[in-house]
């Protein structure tokens, strides 16, 4: 197992020192000691070793530890239910909405938190506050983020996204929708994902993001 699970997380995106990032950045280092710790424990039984397994438990035991956890019977409690994409069921609660995270696209639950704390450094009208987790016991657990609600707004178009890309410093890439600086790459950037409002500023509302390793 990749010993770094986790601990990658505050190594590589925790440059913005605000206290969403500094508190998601708390509960990765505890995952990841736990995880160590549970890798640590399979491996002296001679048990077989597998990194989501392993992600999986600790997180849900965690959750439950500290009161992060809703149940997946109860998740409406969240509101009223809004549009589903590819990676999230999102719930809508006043000028909030509330993304449920099925790893889809980060395939696991470290890679998800690092992409949102590198969402948080570079969009911070649109970042992310860490909610709790939902799944169902022993089986597959999923985060859920909350976000704010971005009102009387209609999807960007192309040009207006590669616009304000280029005055955030991003150069446009040769795919589609794709940006990147001498720090992040970002993808993903199409019209379904960024808004304008009516005073014409955008909103980056879901991306993918990485941190460029030098």
């Amino acid at each position: 197992m990749n010993n770094d699970l986790f601990e990658s997380v505050s190594q590589r995106c925790g440059e913005e020192e605000t206290a969403e990032n500094r508190r998601i950045i708390e509960i990765a280092h505890e995952l990841c000691g736990r995880c160590k710790l549970y890798e640590k424990q399979l491996r002296e039984s001679k048990k077989n070793v597998d990194v989501f397994y392993i992600e999986q438990r600790v997180v849900e035991q965690f959750a439950k530890e500290k009161g992060l956890w809703i149940p997946m019977s109860e998740i409406n409690r969240l509101g009223i239910p809004g549009p589903s994409g590819n990676e999230n069921d999102t719930y809508v609660s006043d000028n909030v909405i509330y993304k449920v995270n099925n790893l889809m696209n980060s395939h696991c639950i470290s890679n998800l938190f690092e992409k949102i704390i590198c969402h948080n450094n570079l969009f911070y009208d649109t970042a992310y506050t860490f909610y709790s987790f939902t799944g169902f016991d022993g089986r597959t657990i999923m985060p859920i983020f909350s976000q704010p609600l971005i009102e009387k707004a209609k999807p960007a178009t192309s040009i207006e996204i590669e616009t304000y890309m280029a005055a955030l410093g991003f150069s446009k890439m040769e795919k589609n929708g794709s940006y990147c600086n001498v720090d992040y790459k970002v993808w993903d950037m199409l019209p379904r994902n960024v808004l304008i409002d009516e005073d014409g500023d955008l909103f980056i509302v879901d991306a993918e993001i990485e941190k460029i390793v030098k």
